[in-house]
């Protein structure tokens, strides 16, 4: 008899086991990455996410805290075909549910092919499969979790130093830790603040680059950050990473479309259309820029055609639909950073009126 259920939004309702206990729900998606699943369960962008690994074996090397890019596990569930006793304990500690001896094959291929769609899993010694069901018919669509952003973000001003060669205001949308520190490495004094900060807020740090960083969710969703771009575009130079990426064009002027099962995982191929060369990267989004508005494209998906980097010289603004700082993935990106801090010693272009 099984001790755990997955209910999809497709009527079915798939029996697994129970690794960690409990009810819950959220969006169901899936990541290929076959390494990196410390940095994956804390990832702020899975945010009211269930994460399916397509992996079969998860845990094989342990847990290890200085992996975490943040201070929790984030995704409201993990699925897998087989977790370790090391995760399972670490996600029971976490009161995070999970569930693996399920055919996780069957799992990819329903997102792949319907989408991401509403989940519920119920898993312990009472789970009914009526349980799960009920989790799932609760499960809220993504874009209507208009405050997710205060689930992931700082709530006070926080400051990470590193040689002062330039000050970041970093939005914190739901940033991943490497992103902090990649600009800290590289000698910058990183100013977090709170993912619904004021362009008065931005004003006290006295930066020399905004940086707008990843998160989940909708991208619409992040109007206080879209006010901040819009108030100091031209004025200030600008980066952003996933969701920053979309939230820097939606509030220039552009507009962003929720994909069918987005991009997770470290092996997306991405062309420079400048240099015709192709890098792989790590991506965790489900959402992309549509329309542009006044940013031109640089990079693109080499698999869908979808846009991964947007410039403009006449905006000082530069950003990434992938994870440069990768953790997990390759490193072929992490020169973004660097032309971060160079547009931070850019000479800023003051916009017309």
């Amino acid at each position: 008899m099984s001790d755990a259920y997955i209910a999809l939004a497709d009527g079915r309702v798939l029996e697994a086991r129970a690794r960690a206990p409990g009810r819950t729900r959220g969006e169901l998606v899936f990541t290929t990455a076959y390494t990196g699943y410390e940095e994956s369960l804390t990832d702020p962008s899975y945010a009211e996410q269930i994460l399916t690994f397509s992996y079969p074996l998860i845990g094989n090397y342990g847990v290890r805290s200085e992996r975490f890019e943040s201070d929790s596990v984030q995704p409201r569930a993990a699925i897998a075909r087989e977790l370790t006793d090391d995760v399972a304990e670490w996600l029971a500690d976490e009161d995070v549910p999970a569930v693996d001896h399920v055919d996780t094959r069957e799992i990819v291929t329903t997102v792949r092919e319907e989408g991401a769609m509403a989940c519920g899993i119920a898993a312990g010694p009472d789970a009914t499969p009526e349980d799960a069901v009920e989790e799932m018919e609760a499960c809220e669509p993504m874009s209507d979790h208009v405050d997710i952003g205060a689930q992931v973000s700082v709530t006070e001003p926080t400051v990470h130093e590193g040689d002062g060669v330039a000050d970041v205001a970093l939005l914190d949308c739901g940033a991943k830790g490497s992103i902090i520190s990649s600009l800290t490495e590289r000698g910058a004094d990183v100013h977090v603040l709170p993912y619904d900060a004021t362009p008065e807020d931005v004003a006290d740090v006295d930066p020399d680059v905004l940086f707008v960083s990843n998160g989940p969710g909708d991208p619409e969703n992040f109007v206080a950050a879209q006010e901040v771009v819009d108030a100091v575009a031209g004025d200030l130079p600008m980066a952003g990473i996933c969701l920053g990426q979309q939230v820097i064009t939606s509030a220039l002027g552009g507009s962003t479309e929720k994909m069918a099962f987005g991009h997770r995982g470290v092996n997306q191929p991405v062309k420079d259309l400048r240099t015709d060369k192709v890098v792989m990267t790590t991506q965790n989004h489900g959402y992309t820029v549509d329309d542009t508005g006044p940013l031109e494209v640089t990079q693109v998906n080499v698999n869908d055609d979808t846009v991964e980097g947007l410039d403009s010289e006449e905006l000082d603004v530069i950003t990434r639909q992938y994870h440069p700082e990768a953790n997990p993935g390759p490193h072929d990106s992490l020169g973004f950073f660097d032309e971060v801090l160079e547009l931070a010693h850019s000479t800023p272009h003051v916009a017309a009126d």
